[in-house]
């Protein structure tokens, strides 16, 4: 039987209650279930509304203040040039499923390193070094991948996105358009008769 996921009611004096174990947690433990790949779900304890993404958000906030921040200022100046762009929902799934094909390799990578050098706790930052610098050819093998899975499924998107709107606007007689009634006729409609003459040729002879 699944097991429901963990439920965390968050309070007006912004205190985080942990229903599992009946204690008030703080943010840096909500880390940890996070860090623990543990399924939980962050409420309002008055409103029942959902709040995990706001807890997450600010779990995000804390990591990029301490330390080595992981966004740079042009990437976060083009996520907030996204937000009511057209592309908004595309880019969201484009940047949710390249995050899952990166989980992949870092998982792949652990796994490996565990065989090498056995558990994950006794591979601190030198051990890493080396295994990377041993796994030179198998990483890029990794990466290129990666890229081109990534490269694929943004070709595919865009793709799609060019049908949809081939397939929205066929049906309205836009001048130009393909598929459109009249596509290919010169400027305003204007077409020679039978004779080849146009209009006022008369006057010109």
């Amino acid at each position: 039987m699944v097991e429901p996921a963990r439920l965390i009611k968050k309070y007006p004096n912004r205190r985080l209650y942990d229903t599992r174990t009946s204690t008030y947690i703080t943010l840096a433990d909500v880390k940890k279930l996070v860090l623990q790949g543990e399924e939980f779900q962050v409420v309002d304890a008055k409103t029942s509304e959902d709040l995990t993404r706001s807890i997450l958000l600010q779990i995000i906030l804390e990591e990029e203040s301490a330390g080595t921040p992981m966004f740079s200022s042009d990437v976060l100046t083009q996520f907030i040039r996204s937000y009511g762009n057209a592309m908004q929902g595309m880019l969201g799934a484009y940047l949710e499923r390249n995050m899952q094909l990166f989980g992949e390799i870092q998982k792949r990578m652990t796994e490996q390193s565990q065989k090498l050098y056995g558990e994950p706790a006794k591979f601190n930052e030198e051990l890493w070094k080396q295994f990377m610098s041993f796994q030179g050819p198998a990483m890029q093998s990794l990466v290129s991948a990666y890229m081109e899975q990534s490269r694929n499924m943004f070709l595919q998107m865009q793709e799609q996105l060019q049908n949809q709107t081939r397939n929205m606007f066929s049906g309205f007689p836009f001048p130009g358009f393909p598929g459109a009634p009249g596509f290919g006729a010169q400027p305003g409609g204007a077409q020679k008769p039978e004779d080849g003459k146009a209009p006022g040729d008369e006057k010109k002879s």
